[in-house]
Parts: C-alpha cells; sequence; structure tokens
C-alpha cells in the first residue's frame, strides 16, 4: 500500500488550469503544463491498494491502478510506466480524454472524493516520454501473416500495435489525409495537442507498421480486392453517421453536424487553412447536444470569436450527487462543467428545436425552441414555454447512429449489421465474413475512448489466434471474452 493514511491525511487535488482569458487566445490545451508532478505523488498515496479493487472493473481496460499508484507514489516512474503500458497502448489518450469510469467506481468514491486516477495516469506518461522510457517494441520474428486495419482511430491504432508486436505485418488505412480518426479531427487541440499522436505514430513505424492514408476502403479500393490481398481485416471505422435532426429550415445554410464544424478547426492548427471555412467569429452559436461532443462546439465557438454561445439539451438537468438509480460503483450521470464551459456560454437543458428561421439569403437566423418534460415516461412539449434564439451558426452534436454504409464497404464485404446500424460480431469479435474482425465504434456503437482501446486490444487477439491458432496477447478479460482465453 502506497500510504496507509494517505486517503485519510491527503486531500484530493485536481491539475491546474491556465486562466481563461490566457487560454481563449490560443488552442494550446488548457492545464498548465507541469502543475501535476509536484501533487501527484501524494494524490496517488491516497490510493487504499483495496482488496477488491473496483477500479479495475471500472475501466474497460482493466487497467491496473492500484499498482501504479504505489510507484507513482514511490516516484518510481519506470515501473509505473510498465505497469501502465501493460494494459494501455496509448495512456496519453484516455488520461487527456476519457470520462473516468475507474474514479466512479474507486472505493474511497464512496464516502469521500475519489483517487484521481486520470491525473495520475497523464502523469506517469507525459513523466515517461519526458524520460525515455516509451520506445519501439518490434517483434522479434515475423509470422509471414499480413493484416489489415480500417481506420486509425483509437481502436484500429491499438489493434494494430498488438497485431504489429505479435509479428504479423500490419497496414493501417485511413480515409483521410492524417493518422488519428476522431483523435486527429474530432478532437479539439485545447483538449489534447496532436503531438501526442504524432510520436505514437513514429513509435508505431519503428515497430513496423505501415499507414496509408487518403483511402478510402469502399470507395478508393474495394472490400473483396483488399481481403483477398490480406490474410485477415480489422474494421474499425467508428461510428460516423451523425444523427440528423429533421424539423422545418434544416436546409438553411449555416447548421452542420459537429463533424463538420470541428475537423475544419483543426486543421487551421495543422496548417491547412488561414481560417475555418466554417467559423462562429461574431456569431450568435447554438450547440445542440449536451454532450462532449457539444463541449468541444463550445470550446471552438468561444475561441473562435464567437458573439454567444448556448447549449441545448432535451433532457433535464443532472444533478450533482449520485441518484438511487445509479449507485457506487457505477457510472453516474451528473452535472459536470468542462473546461468549455468555464470559459462561458449558456446551457439549456430540457429543451427541444421545433424549427430553424432563415434570411433572405436562405442562411439560418434564428432557431425556435420549446420546453419539454416527461410524462408517462414521454417527453411531451409544455405549452407556453416557446421561444426564439438568435442564430447564425448551429452545430448539431446529437450523437451517432452507425458505421456509414454510403462508401460500400458494409455491401462489398456481405457484412451483417444489427438494429442499431453496427456492425454484428462474436464474442472473438469476428463478423459473418471469414477473417475479417470489427473493433470499436463500429461494432460497439458510439462508446468511450477507453472503450476503443480494449476492443482494439480484444480484437487483435482475435486475429492473432484466427492466423496462428492460438495468442499470447494480452487483452482485458470481460465476461463475453471467454472465446478469446485460451
Amino acid at each position: 500500500m502506497a500510504d496507509p493514511k494517505g486517503f485519510l491525511t491527503t486531500p484530493r487535488e485536481t491539475a491546474c488550469s491556465r486562466p481563461v482569458a490566457d487560454r481563449l487566445q490560443d488552442w494550446n490545451e488548457v492545464y498548465v503544463k507541469g502543475s501535476l508532478l509536484p501533487i501527484i505523488s501524494k494524490q496517488a498515496g491516497r490510493c487504499m491498494d483495496c482488496g477488491i479493487p473496483f477500479c479495475h472493473n471500472g475501466c474497460p481496460l482493466g487497467n491496473l491502478i492500484p499498482e501504479w499508484n504505489d510507484f507513482a507514489y514511490r516516484e518510481d516512474w519506470t515501473a509505473a510506466s510498465e505497469r501502465l503500458h501493460a494494459t494501455n497502448n496509448f495512456p496519453e489518450f484516455t488520461g487527456r480524454l476519457c470520462p473516468a469510469p475507474c474514479e466512479s467506481a474507486c472505493v474511497l468514491g464512496i464516502n469521500q472524493p475519489a483517487v484521481t486516477i486520470k491525473n495520475v495516469e497523464v502523469s506517469i506518461i507525459d513523466k515517461a516520454w519526458d524520460n525515455g522510457d516509451v520506445t519501439p517494441q518490434p517483434p522479434e520474428r515475423l509470422s509471414g501473416k499480413t493484416v489489415a486495419v480500417i481506420g486509425s482511430g483509437p481502436a484500429g491504432l491499438a489493434a494494430a500495435q498488438q497485431l504489429t508486436r505479435a509479428g504479423h505485418t500490419v497496414a493501417v488505412f485511413e480515409r483521410a489525409d492524417r493518422i488519428g480518426g476522431l483523435l486527429r479531427y474530432g478532437i479539439p487541440e485545447f483538449k489534447m495537442e496532436k503531438v501526442h499522436i504524432n510520436r505514437r505514430i513514429e513509435q508505431m513505424r519503428a515497430e513496423g507498421t505501415k499507414f496509408r492514408t487518403g483511402v478510402e476502403i469502399g470507395r478508393d479500393l474495394d472490400a473483396v480486392q483488399l481481403r483477398k490481398r490480406y490474410d485477415a481485416v480489422v474494421i474499425a471505422a467508428g461510428a460516423t453517421v451523425s444523427r440528423d435532426l429533421p424539423v422545418p429550415g434544416r436546409e438553411l445554410g449555416g447548421i452542420h453536424f459537429a463533424m463538420e464544424y470541428l475537423p475544419l478547426a483543426n486543421k487551421v492548427q495543422e496548417g491547412d487553412f488561414m481560417a475555418p471555412p466554417i467559423t462562429a467569429e461574431g456569431k450568435h452559436v447554438v450547440v445542440i447536444g449536451g454532450g462532449d461532443t457539444g463541449a468541444d462546439c463550445v470550446g471552438t465557438a468561444h475561441r473562435q470569436g464567437a458573439a454567444s454561445v448556448t447549449q441545448l439539451e432535451i433532457m433535464p438537468k443532472p444533478g450533482e450527487d449520485r441518484n438511487a438509480s445509479q449507485p457506487w460503483p457505477t457510472f453516474p450521470m451528473l452535472y459536470k462543467v468542462t473546461s468549455a464551459h468555464e470559459e462561458g456560454g449558456e446551457r439549456v437543458y430540457s429543451v427541444s428545436t421545433t424549427h430553424f428561421e432563415g434570411d433572405e439569403d436562405g442562411n439560418v437566423q434564428a432557431l425556435h425552441l420549446v420546453e419539454v418534460e416527461f410524462v408517462d415516461g414521454k417527453l411531451v412539449q409544455k405549452p407556453g414555454t416557446e421561444r426564439v434564439l438568435p442564430a447564425q451558426l448551429v452545430t448539431l452534436a446529437m450523437g451517432f447512429t452507425g458505421t456509414d454504409q454510403a462508401n460500400g464497404l458494409v455491401d462489398q464485404f456481405g457484412l451483417e449489421l444489427d438494429g442499431r446500424g453496427n456492425i454484428v460480431r462474436d464474442s472473438s469479435y469476428a463478423t459473418n465474413v471469414d477473417g475479417v474482425f470489427v473493433a470499436g465504434d463500429a461494432g460497439r456503437g458510439q462508446s468511450l475512448i477507453v472503450w476503443a482501446i480494449a476492443e482494439g486490444r480484444s480484437a487483435a487477439r482475435g486475429v492473432d489466434r484466427f492466423l496462428t491458432g492460438t495468442s499470447a496477447l494480452p487483452y482485458p478479460v470481460k465476461p463475453t471474452d471467454r472465446s478469446l482465453m485460451v
């Protein structure tokens, strides 16, 4: 146990954010660099090293949290990094972007503020990079087998790295012009600077993974031909079909999906544009959708100089404490203030958009909404609560409805889909097509980055067994993964 009295004597402290006025002037990460290290060892010492560490179960990756907390407390950063990488290929991604279900499952969190697991994690990996502890791990020998991975988000990258290290020759196909998937173009720079992706890509290249950008399987390359070229295929193309809002006025100019708006802002940071083709500058912005993607739109609009930003959510405002239907150690739906919300704007709950109003040029100028409430388990409009918001830019951030079928990949492979538009797979992540596997949101549906990495690792083990008959690749053991056990 790190510090037997740590949870009694040390209060919870989290990373320091830069002042709002300063961070709105740039796109750098919102946290003060280096602010964690002075406090992180004591924070790791708050871990109680529980006999039954529920944080393991809360984490889809099964991270060995008490073990690397102990090493961090003792400031043995090399050992902490080794334990962290034992279960997670990319802790710098999860340490910045994951909502930390592990903290919700922390035993200390029953009656005290939970251990700052996420902050400890990101401190360990950042220190590991600084110390040179993160190095390429090329395989000792090649298997002679080839694997194609479709998609370079966290699921695809995790699967590719695991399979490369197992000795297979792996090529990752990405339809965008750069590797990273939603990590690259869906996550704003202020949440995760892209240097963290770039150096992982270089590590993977040094290990032997090949990358092919600007190639969309189904359009640029027929899926059947791809399957003939490779011994196995992993589909990690994500759930990229955005949920639409079919109300009058949807066709007006200035109404965009979040994944139309956010990538253009990121491309400015990549140097592709001097200014984004879609910008919030000087405009009244309305973001429809109260989740993390909506918050990303809010923070982006602030940095682009929006006149005002309003975020709408159809559901009621969550409470600040657990309710009886979400007891410990489940992940509760709580009211949270992200860094983007700290920067300004208004959040409006229990409202539904009825229609958009346009100007004489066919561009949106106003949004009409009405309050809603639950009646007999259904959301109904409240008469007399209609109102109008000025809106020259509207972003739709209401989630995703399944994997892309328009590019022909699903039909060309002949893949089965479930009722939610996800690719059907078995417990070894194999689809109905021999040698074709699926990992991440394409098979699971819209989910967390930590789930994507966990699925990539699990799918890699399934592929390795398919190619060689057995597998020594580690993976997060879950009840549905029994067919992967050897």
